[in-house]
């Protein structure tokens, strides 16, 4: 009896704990249905009706934070830029100024300097970041990258910093030179010498505004608007006899060689500039009784034949330092010698200019006191009928090239350059 008394017992409490801890879980359970969500947390402040829209094309990386400073919406160039990390924004003075402007609703505007990211370099990019409240619990932050309006404003102020004091040093020559010859009016010798001087410096200041207009030419004109098949002999002659003068007085001899009856496609006018500065470099760095050579030959390459023109001198030869700003605008590998030989600094600039605006490039090889080697690569004219279909202004080729049959194989790339049949040679 007592024992049949004792699991009634039993039985009775486990019922009253199994009520028990029922009610407590029904309780737990409605109290976790109202306890907001993280992801009601992120979905709860909606955007207003075409913000989502407005956003996805704007240029400027967009980031919509809340008041938990969570991001409700970002760019995928907030993300490339490395704006927001882990849900949140990860540059802090931006941060901040979300905060500043959730509390006060004021728009605020500042440009700061952000680590490039994936560089172990020092770079940074310039960014202009706006806060603005967005409703009432959401602010909008745009960020403008302006690293590379920086970069041009930077090469502007330089070449207009390069043009005042290069036009700067004939001018004043020539308001000196003309004040001596003023007091010297009565010495016949001195104002010979005197006006020598000034037609020097005045050649040199022609020679610096053509080559800007030139320079000027080749950034904002398509060469393909007038593009036409050039003969390489002709450009090659029209260099040579370009530079027949200075050649001549050095006593530098200058032959020609390589395939013949090659064809270039581009402007007549910019391709022979281009070559004419080759040469005429290296006739101007090359000692007294030297040589420069200009040869040219067909390669083969995926999108067509290219051509390359290659110039060889014997001169002073450029240092590694020097080859990777020879191209610059202004500058001198030489400065004082550049100065003798009336040089400007931008007959580089333009080569590489033409070459890259004809599809081409232009390359460099040179050791320190044995001289240099400058390569022109061009598109041949016979492998560029394509382009001409792309162009329908672009006049067609000549006869010759339309006879040629583009199916045909091209010739393959010999080893060494041919001579031409009649090669000129410079004593």
């Amino acid at each position: 009896m007592d024992v049949n008394a004792a699991v009634a017992a039993a039985a009775a409490i486990a019922g009253v704990l199994t009520g028990v801890i029922a009610m407590l879980a029904f309780r737990w359970s409605e109290r976790e249905q109202k306890r907001p969500t993280r992801t009601s947390l992120h979905t709860d402040p909606v955007l207003p009706p075409g913000v989502d829209t407005v956003l996805s094309v704007l240029r400027s990386s967009a980031v919509v934070p809340d008041e938990a400073d969570a991001v409700v919406k970002a760019s995928s160039a907030a993300y490339a830029l490395g704006l927001v990390r882990g849900g949140k924004l990860s540059v802090e003075p931006m941060l901040q100024m979300a905060r500043d402007t959730r509390r006060d609703g004021e728009i605020r505007q500042v440009e700061l300097d952000l680590p490039r990211r994936g560089t172990g370099r020092g770079e940074a990019l310039a960014v202009s970041a706006r806060v603005a409240p967005l409703g009432s619990r959401l602010v909008l932050l745009l960020v403008e990258d302006l690293t590379e309006a920086r970069r041009i404003e930077a090469v502007r102020r330089d070449f207009v910093a390069n043009v005042s004091h290069e036009l700067k040093t004939p001018v004043g020559a020539l308001s000196l030179l003309s004040e001596a010859v003023m007091d010297a009016s009565e010495d016949p010798e001195a104002v010979e010498r005197f006006a020598g001087r000034m037609q020097i410096e005045a050649t040199r200041l022609t020679n610096l505004v053509q080559e800007l207009i030139d320079l000027s030419r080749v950034q904002n004109d398509d060469p393909l608007e007038d593009a036409e098949p050039v003969r390489v002999d002709e450009l090659v002659a029209e260099a040579i006899d370009r530079c027949r003068h200075q050649a001549g007085t050095k006593q530098i001899t200058m032959a020609a060689g390589g395939a013949a009856d090659l064809r270039i496609w581009g402007n007549r006018g910019q391709l022979a500039a281009a070559l004419g500065n080759l040469v005429e470099n290296a006739v101007n760095y090359s000692p007294a009784r030297t040589r420069v050579g200009i040869a040219a030959r067909r390669v083969n390459a995926p999108g067509g034949d290219h051509i390359e023109i290659a110039v060889t001198d014997q001169g002073i030869g450029i240092s590694d330092k020097d080859k990777e700003r020879i191209f610059e605008r202004f500058y001198r590998v030489d400065p004082a010698r550049s100065r003798q030989t009336g040089g400007t600094g931008l007959g580089l600039a333009i080569v590489k200019h033409v070459a890259a605006s004809h599809g081409g490039e232009v390359t460099v090889w040179s050791s320190e006191g044995q001289g240099s080697t400058f390569t022109l690569r061009l598109p041949e004219a016979g492998a560029a009928r394509d382009r001409a279909h792309q162009h329908p202004d672009v006049d067609g080729l000549d006869d010759e090239t339309e006879e040629a049959d583009p199916s045909s194989p091209s010739p393959q790339p010999t080893a060494s350059y041919e001579p031409l049949p009649s090669p000129e040679v410079l004593p």
